[in-house]
């Protein structure tokens, strides 16, 4: 493992154990995002995309609440570009289980596409009758995007005295978001142009 990518892993989880949530910014490369955007939306034109749900056991689509399509990833079909970044959720899997002593056991991803003007309305990644996500992760696809093309994760954080904060991450490509799943809610806001990313869980 590369010195910059332990780098990168020791900030998220700094982040993590100081304020619930770390983002590490050039987790890809530029190249890389251009190759895992143009794999997804190749998939995409294949019609291997679905609009995504809510729920575990019995999921509903529900466009009034979440409005974006996915497609998951499975190691034993990906192509180069997605194993190019399995295989770094692979590392830091391992080197957060050798730093923290979480026990993370699985993860889970999926391609993931808001048309212009979708969202996904404030929620916490961990289902009521599952608890195996421990952390959230979130990886952008975009290339140059701009403060006005929306699309901000909104992170609710809430405070000692009862109070809560707001942070707003643009969805920059390359930048990876990671926050634990069953404590901080969050959204998508609306953008002007699709949004892209790679999403999923490190899971017990």
């Amino acid at each position: 493992m590369t010195s910059a990518l332990e780098t990168q892993f020791d900030t998220l989880i700094d982040g993590i154990l100081e304020r619930g949530y770390g983002i590490a910014d050039d987790f890809l490369t530029a190249d890389e995002v251009q190759a895992l955007a143009t794999r997804l939306r190749a998939r995409r034109e294949q019609g291997q995309f679905r609009a995504a749900g809510i729920g575990n056991q019995n999921t509903t689509v529900e466009k009034q609440i979440r409005g974006d399509e996915i497609h998951w990833l499975d190691r034993a079909e990906a192509t180069p570009e997605e194993l190019t970044f399995l295989d770094r959720v692979d590392a830091f899997v391992q080197y957060v289980n050798r730093t923290c002593y979480l026990g993370l056991r699985d993860y889970e991803f999926h391609f993931a596409l808001y048309p212009a003007g979708t969202f996904y309305k404030r929620h916490l990644d961990q289902f009521r009758t599952d608890s195996r996500r421990r952390l959230s992760v979130i990886c952008y696809l975009n290339t140059d995007w701009q403060e006005t093309d929306g699309g901000q994760l909104a992170l609710y954080l809430p405070a000692e005295d009862g109070t809560e904060q707001t942070l707003t991450v643009a969805p920059i490509g390359g930048r990876l978001v990671c926050f634990e799943s069953g404590k901080l809610e969050h959204e998508v806001l609306p953008a002007t142009r699709e949004r892209l990313s790679v999403t999923g869980w490190l899971k017990n």
